[in-house]
């Protein structure tokens, strides 16, 4: 899927593509790249489907990796998403690649039947991250606590705006 991330020093739309990656096919990130998550080992799991956000003008550098799981019973589930390192902090290279990974989440939610339900959990090592990323996720991608636990859902009015403001 096309869609069009932000480089941040010059602002402007960089043409970028979301692809599925085929088991065993290709190099994913990995926390020996400077990532969070093995995306190589977690991407081996039955039912879990892998894709990677790249630019049009660099396609052997993934900007983001996302992994989710759309054979669950009432929603889809979002296992892993990450943007690159260099993404990250003040000096960042892209924005909107996490958005448009998310987005890009609630929408095989609906393709798969899932009515745009996208559930997640939100696990870090100390309790303050974990609730500081859940008010991230809550103020900028619509998602929602279940109860006291650390799932959240993206329901599907907030799923459809996502869609709307990050993949088209």
């Amino acid at each position: 899927m096309d869609v069009k991330i932000i480089e941040v020093e010059t602002k402007a739309e960089i043409k970028s593509k979301i692809s599925l990656v085929k088991k065993n096919k290709s190099k994913l990130p990995s926390m020996t790249d400077g990532w969070r998550f093995n995306f190589s080992k977690h991407s081996k799991v039955k039912d879990y489907k892998t894709y990677i956000l790249t630019t049009e003008n660099t396609p052997e550098i993934i900007e983001g990796s996302l992994i989710i799981n759309t054979n669950t019973p009432h929603q889809a589930y979002m296992a892993y998403v990450e943007i690159a390192p260099h993404n990250k902090g003040n000096t960042k290279k892209y924005d909107r690649v996490a958005g448009c990974l998310i987005a890009f989440a609630c929408r095989q939610s609906f393709i798969n039947d899932k009515e745009g339900y996208l559930a997640f959990d939100v696990l870090e090592e100390k309790k303050e991250d974990e609730i500081k990323l859940m008010k991230l996720y809550s103020q900028k991608y619509r998602a929602v606590r279940l109860n006291d636990s650390t799932t959240m859902i993206i329901l599907p009015n907030g799923s459809e705006k996502l869609i709307n403001e990050f993949l088209k």
